[in-house]
């Protein structure tokens, strides 16, 4: 900025009292400007949103005296959603769901039906904005299920997704506080004196039935549950040094002593997900080596009990559920919906397609195959029918093995009557939760190129509307009786070769 167009003559005077004058002038703009900045960074607000499709954080801001959050935006990440803004109003489309706003107005229009508000629709540069408080009773019409809101700490639950966790106390000399988490976790760790601090910021932790957990024990005497702009925090109080190790499948925690012998972390965490392969495909992580005193183990490829492979995908659209819906999306959601659903009961499990990537029935085979895991287990999805069908593989007639070579077209065959059994073991957890459920039989590839167990679940909304395919309710409803009856036959399914 030019402050005076006129350079001072030599040999000027330079007039030192309104230097001075400018000079702190200038410092105390500069200080209100820094204040400013300062109380706007203390103050940005954020919403964390948890789902079985993604778990991902946007922006809150202040409106009117209230917290607001972009409904597009909260949306998008959940599945096909539009908007577009016209004289009749702001329109919001979410899959087959439909939804009126009005500025200034404090109740819509979602489906026909008059939705609460509780604060006034906002309308800015074709962006609608909701109150944050309004999420509890507005997404259940959108998205067909429950959503729980913290607000005080701004995370926002959609459907059974939340991470539990305990907590106990081991040995006394050397104490040693272990943490059992209900799926992997990868916080970040902090330490000062008197305490260790891990900080969870994309998982969804929820408290247990006390935010206060005591030990007894004069080390490690206590630990306490918080929450805060988005984030979990477990804040351990400690009297001595203490440090973190984490278990390779990053559901466990252990504080220990720091200077206690045989106390080093067990395995360096590995979050519980897949390095993408060639083709889109995915294969088991490596685990990071053990960080310990000794010399560490080499490291070993987890194995995984669990295949879940999500039908379809890239250039395959699978059926047409509905103008706007497509099979490859649907069965993406439900393999991460049964992934967490498996891994909650201490499953390993690995899904082979977790993103939109083109992927033939033969390297899905190849895959499941080489992989060795205890139990394949194929999702689709359909608007005709109802409830859930649940197939094993109808073999070929007449095709036989060739001496020590396994037939491609009837590599099921050894592995068939497990696959019966886990099929009807799901069918009977279905029968039980009162979802319609029938058990067929079908030359669905790639069952019968499968190794091992192997099953397929084609899923059908219960009534007659398919964007119930996309309610969390119902995913969360069908995987959990899935995973539930793999968890019971894990006995008979791991014995298999």
């Amino acid at each position: 900025m030019l402050w005076n167009s006129r350079s001072r003559r030599a040999g000027t005077p330079l007039r030192v009292g309104k230097t001075i004058s400018l000079a702190v002038g200038l410092i105390v703009i500069g200080a209100i400007f820094l204040a400013g900045a300062l109380v706007g960074a203390a103050t940005d607000k954020h919403l964390s949103v948890y789902s079985v499709a993604a778990n991902y954080s946007l922006p809150v801001v202040q409106r009117d005296g209230r917290d607001y959050v972009g409904l597009l935006e909260l949306l998008e990440p959940l599945g096909k959603v539009s908007a577009r803004s016209d004289n009749r109003g702001w329109r919001l489309r979410y899959n087959n769901v439909e939804g009126d706003f009005q500025t200034g107005k404090t109740h819509a229009r979602v489906q026909g039906r008059d939705a609460d508000l509780g604060g006034k629709f906002i309308e800015e540069n074709n962006r609608g904005l909701v109150p944050v408080t309004s999420l509890t009773s507005l997404l259940p019409r959108f998205l067909g299920g429950p959503a729980t809101l913290h607000e005080e700490s701004g995370r926002l639950f959609i459907g059974s997704v939340a991470t539990h966790f305990t907590a106990s106390l081991t040995g006394n000399n050397p104490p040693r506080l272990v943490f059992h988490f209900t799926a992997p976790v990868n916080p970040s760790i902090a330490t000062e004196p008197g305490a260790l601090r891990m900080t969870f910021s994309r998982e969804p932790l929820v408290a247990p039935a006390s935010p206060t957990l005591t030990f007894g024990n004069k080390s490690i005497p206590s630990a306490i549950y918080s929450e805060g702009n988005g984030k979990a925090v477990l804040t351990v109080n400690a009297t001595i040094p203490v440090i973190a190790s984490f278990s390779s499948d990053g559901r466990t925690v252990a504080i220990s002593p720091a200077s206690a012998p045989g106390t080093a972390p067990e395995t360096a965490h590995v979050p519980s997900s897949t390095t993408p392969a060639s083709g889109g495909a995915a294969v088991p992580a490596q685990p990071a080596p053990a960080v310990s005193a000794a010399a560490p183990p080499p490291p070993a490829t987890r194995r995984y009990f669990a295949v879940v492979d999500a039908s379809h995908g890239g250039d395959d659209h699978g059926e047409t559920l509905s103008n706007t819906l497509l099979e490859k999306d649907v069965t993406v959601a439900l393999a991460r919906s049964l992934r967490q659903e498996l891994e909650s009961r201490g499953i390993p499990t690995l899904v082979l397609r977790d993103s939109d990537a083109n992927l033939s029935l033969d390297q899905r085979a190849v895959f499941a195959n080489a992989d060795r895991a205890a139990i394949y287990i194929a999702l689709h999805a359909a608007s005709v029918g109802h409830g859930v069908r649940v197939y094993t593989a109808l073999l070929p007639y007449g095709s036989d093995d060739r001496g020590i070579f396994l037939s491609w077209s009837t590599a099921q065959r050894t592995s068939l009557p497990l696959s019966q059994s886990a099929a009807n073991a799901v069918v009977s957890e279905m029968q039980r939760r009162q979802i319609p459920v029938r058990t067929l039989t079908a030359p669905l590839r790639p069952l019968n190129n499968i190794t091992g167990p192997a099953i397929a679940v084609e899923v059908a909304p219960q009534g007659s509307d398919s964007s119930q395919l996309t309610a969390p309710d119902y995913q969360q409803l069908v995987t959990s009786a899935v995973a539930t009856a793999i968890a019971a036959t894990r006995d008979q399914l791991g014995a298999a070769p």
